[in-house]
């Protein structure tokens, strides 16, 4: 288990040259709520609400069968899975272009892609992260993403190129990374709420319980170093190999 270690303030944000100047005081700035809200939205055009990074599988084996048990399985992944990884990434990707850092950039650009436990997961991270990077340079374009591309010509994994664009376009890290994790968590819950089925009161009952642990997440992540990002959800990982072979399936993983 993790020790507890004091939390780290974030670096201050290098803004990007190309940034409009509205955006470039940090994360209270409307500007800065305002590309948040826009990325992170389902409208947002990544396709995140066609993958269930496993639940599909979860749900038919009978972990989750309700709310509650939604719930915990969820938790388990912000906390000691995935959702962890991902948080650390974004947090060590932000930092790599505020500093900046290009062979850090590409570090941990490789290493998130290298990352996923099974096909599906892989293919789950990165075409969202290409489908970021191509919807955001269309619409919100920042010489961050820029430099992204020309560090690490793979594949990139979502938390990454929302953490590139963020620091990017001047947001301030803490706020970006809390964002970033309501909106994965809010994707796999309305996964959940499909699959089980549950009532959207249900879904929603499951995001406020789940608060706590994506703030403690988001405060791991903030001091993790790169080299000691691990995941221990199992039978999530197990759940998204099997989902592989599953004979009916409504999402991609």
């Amino acid at each position: 288990m993790a020790k507890d270690v004091p939390r780290a303030a974030s670096l201050p944000p290098t803004p990007d040259p190309s940034t409009p100047r509205a955006a470039r005081a940090g994360g209270g700035e409307p500007a800065a709520l305002y590309r948040l809200m826009a990325w992170l939205s389902p409208a947002y055009p990544v396709g995140a609400f066609s993958y269930s990074g496993g639940l599909e599988w979860a749900v038919e084996a009978g972990d989750i069968r309700d709310a509650e048990s939604l719930r915990r399985w969820l938790a388990v992944i912000i906390a000691e899975g995935g959702g962890f990884c991902d948080a650390a990434f974004f947090v060590h990707a932000y930092r790599s272009v505020a500093e900046p850092d290009e062979a850090g950039l590409r570090t941990v650009a490789e290493l998130a892609a290298a990352f996923a436990p099974s096909k599906e997961r892989h293919l789950e991270t990165t075409q969202q992260g290409d489908a970021f990077i191509k919807a955001t340079q269309a619409a919100w374009a920042c010489a961050a993403l820029d430099r992204l591309t020309g560090a690490w010509a793979g594949p990139v994994a979502y938390p990454v190129a929302v953490g590139v664009a963020s620091a990017g376009h001047g947001i301030a890290l803490e706020p970006a990374l809390h964002a970033y994790l309501h909106a994965v968590t809010a994707n796999l819950i309305s996964a959940g709420v499909r699959l089980v089925p549950l009532g959207q009161t249900d879904g929603q009952r499951v995001l406020a319980a789940l608060e706590p642990v994506v703030a403690g997440a988001a405060e791991r992540a903030l001091t993790t170093p790169l080299d000691q990002i691990g995941s221990a959800a199992f039978r999530a990982d197990l759940a998204s190999l099997r989902h592989e072979t599953q004979y009916t399936r409504l999402f991609r993983s």
